[in-house]
C-alpha cells in the first residue's frame, strides 16, 4: 500500500485541515519557575487526512500510538511548578517528535507487533510534509519558549516526560520509573541519589531505554545543545491508568524533583494543590 502516492514530489500535500487543532499545545507560556516541560507523545490524535492509518481503533488506543497517562503527568507538574509544558498533539505514529527527521522511527513502519499500512511506502513528498507540518512547528515552538526562558538570569531546566508499556514482546517490566539521561547525568544523578526518600517503586536509570535506543533526541537536540539541566522520566503506563494514580505519581514527583534540583542550586516554590489540573493560555 502507497500512501497518497498520486502526490508529485514538488508539491508536499497539507495534510492538516484549516479546522484541526494545532499540532503542539503550549500550556502555563508564562510560567514563572525556571523549567520547562515536554510532552512528545502526548496525543494518538490522527489527523483526517491519514483516516486511521489502517488500525483498529483498540491499536490506535494503545501505547503504540501515544505515551497513555504522560499528558496528565505533565498538565499536573506543569501546574505544581508555575512552568511552560510544549506537548505534541499528533500521534507519534504520523512523526515521532522525538526522533530527528533522518530516524527509520519518525515515521515508523512497525512497532513492536504492528504493522503500520498507512505508513508504509510513503512517498517523499507526504514524508517531507509531516516533518514540515508536525515535527518542525513542534520544534520551532519549543526553541522559542527555550529562548524566552534563557533570556532570563538563570537558564531553565528541561524535564520530558514518557510513559512505557508494562509488557514489550510479551516480556513484563519490572522497571516502573526509569530515569535517564544523555551526556549530561546531573538531574538524573540528583534524582537517583534521592528516589529511596520519595518512593518505593523499582526506579533505574536509562532503562527501559536508553541513549542508544535513539529516545534522546529531545534532550540532546535542545537541552544539550542549549547548555540546559535536562533529564527524560519514564513511568510505567499501568501506574497511571487512573486519576488518582495520576495524581497521587504527580505529587510525589514534584517533591522528588524539587529535591533533586536544590541539589543543583536550582530554587523553586512549589505548589501542591488538590486538583492538579493546569489552565491552558
Amino acid at each position: 500500500m502507497q500512501s497518497h502516492s498520486a502526490t508529485k514530489l514538488n508539491q508536499p500535500p497539507n495534510i492538516l485541515l484549516a479546522q484541526e487543532k494545532p499540532v503542539f499545545e503550549i500550556v502555563n507560556a508564562k510560567g514563572a519557575a525556571p523549567v520547562i516541560f515536554v510532552c512528545e507523545h502526548a496525543s494518538n490524535r490522527i489527523p483526517q487526512y491519514f483516516g486511521d492509518l489502517g488500525l483498529s481503533q483498540q491499536e490506535l488506543q494503545s501505547h503504540i500510538a501515544w505515551d497513555p497517562g504522560a499528558r496528565q503527568i505533565a498538565l499536573a507538574l506543569s501546574t505544581a511548578f508555575d512552568a511552560p509544558l510544549i506537548s505534541s498533539s499528533v500521534s507519534r505514529l504520523i512523526y515521532d517528535c522525538n526522533r530527528p527527521p533522518d530516524s527509520a522511527n519518525a515515521m515508523r513502519t512497525k512497532s513492536e507487533n504492528t504493522l503500520i499500512p498507512g505508513n508504509t511506502n510513503i512517498s517523499e513528498a507526504e514524508a517531507h510534509a509531516r516533518i514540515e507540518q508536525i515535527y518542525l512547528p513542534f520544534v520551532s515552538k519549543l526553541q522559542s519558549v527555550i529562548k524566552q526562558k534563557s533570556d532570563t538570569a538563570t537558564l531553565p531546566v528541561m524535564i520530558t516526560i514518557h510513559s512505557f508499556t508494562p509488557v514489550y514482546f510479551g516480556k513484563p517490566r519490572d522497571v516502573e520509573i526509569g530515569v535517564l539521561h544523555s551526556d549530561d547525568g546531573r538531574l538524573a544523578d540528583a534524582m537517583l541519589a534521592l528516589n529511596s526518600a520519595h518512593t518505593a517503586l523499582n526506579v533505574k536509570r536509562n532503562k527501559p531505554y536508553g541513549p542508544l535506543d535513539g529516545v534522546t533526541h529531545t534532550l540532546k537536540e535542545h537541552g544539550l545543545k542549549n547548555g540546559l539541566i535536562n533529564v527524560m522520566l519514564e513511568i510505567r503506563n499501568d501506574l497511571i491508568a487512573a486519576p488518582k494514580d495520576q495524581q497521587a505519581m504527580a505529587l510525589m514527583l514534584t517533591r522528588w524533583l524539587k529535591d533533586a534540583l536544590a541539589r543543583l542550586d536550582v530554587s523553586l516554590q512549589i505548589s501542591e494543590p488538590d486538583d492538579l489540573t493546569a489552565k491552558k493560555e
